[in-house]
């Protein structure tokens, strides 16, 4: 069936059941961003302990979790290779090993609550952190661990945005989940500087694509597309949301397939 656009499709939201259905192992996509609080630079404890709270509530309900960190937090590669006077390459490399500070955060933040917590990276760093090994972050979190993927795909000139969409096709994730600051879906346009921005929350993969709607990159978006991956667009910091979206209940914007029936079977499988 060929793809058609949902833009539009807009419906009160609460907590009733999803089209995407309950679901297990998922990949929780973090920006550096959502670490850093207000001051938008560092790590804010208050803001790592939001996050750390929603992942335990992930954990208790049975979910098999995986996290993909950013590092805009800490140093943001593409802003200031020219600025540095560096390549562009090197300049990635730098964020690269900001997103293993945030992601060796993070796991200290879910061991304070007896979480078993596992840092894989894409970058060689064996004295603080395993090699990505797909098999590996698969047993883990066949064992109930929380696998934190850091330094994004390994390689520069790709976002961390687009290791998530890698990552979670390799394990064989039921969904990516995009946490987003204190914006709770996808707008037509930003919605903390324009007040009458509307709330998408259905929207098929060519709406992405061709709106430059600002959820992901392309390359990311595309990824997904090609493989049916649904992804939730939500605010990471209302309480109880990984949770909801977890046990179905319909939370943020969901973009997926016009074509994948609408039943809300469940990407989950049985």
């Amino acid at each position: 069936m060929e793809e058609t656009s949902s833009l539009g499709e807009n419906k009160v939201q609460g907590d009733e059941p999803g089209p995407l259905g309950p679901i297990k192992r998922v990949v929780l996509k973090l920006s550096g961003e959502s670490l850093a609080g207000e001051g938008g630079y560092g790590i804010d404890p208050a803001s790592l302990e939001i996050a750390a709270k929603q992942v335990e509530e992930a954990v208790q309900a049975g979910a098999e979790l995986a996290i993909v960190v950013g590092g805009g937090n800490i140093f943001r590669g593409s802003g200031v290779a020219d600025q540095l006077g560096i390549e562009s390459a090197t300049a990635d490399y730098m964020a690269m090993l900001g997103t293993v500070i945030n992601a060796l955060a993070l796991q200290a933040a879910l061991e304070r609550r007896d979480i078993q917590t596992r840092v894989q990276s894409a970058i060689q760093i064996q004295e603080v952190a395993e090699a990505y090994i797909r098999r590996r972050a698969m047993r883990h979190l066949e064992k109930g661990r929380v696998v934190i993927f850091a330094a994004g795909t390994g390689n520069p000139f790709f976002t961390t945005d687009t290791g998530a969409a890698l990552r979670a096709l390799e394990i064989g994730a039921d969904a990516l989940l995009m946490a987003k600051n204190r914006v709770d879906g996808i707008y037509d346009k930003d919605p903390r500087t324009n007040p009458d921005a509307e709330k998408i929350e259905r929207l098929a993969y060519l709406d992405l694509l061709s709106k430059n709607l600002s959820v992901m990159d392309h390359t990311a978006a595309t990824l997904c597309r090609e493989e049916n991956l649904p992804i939730v667009v939500f605010d990471i910091l209302k309480p109880g949301n990984v949770r909801k979206i977890l046990r179905g209940d319909r939370v943020g914007s969901l973009v997926w397939s016009a074509d994948d029936g609408g039943s809300g079977d469940g990407a989950g499988g049985e």
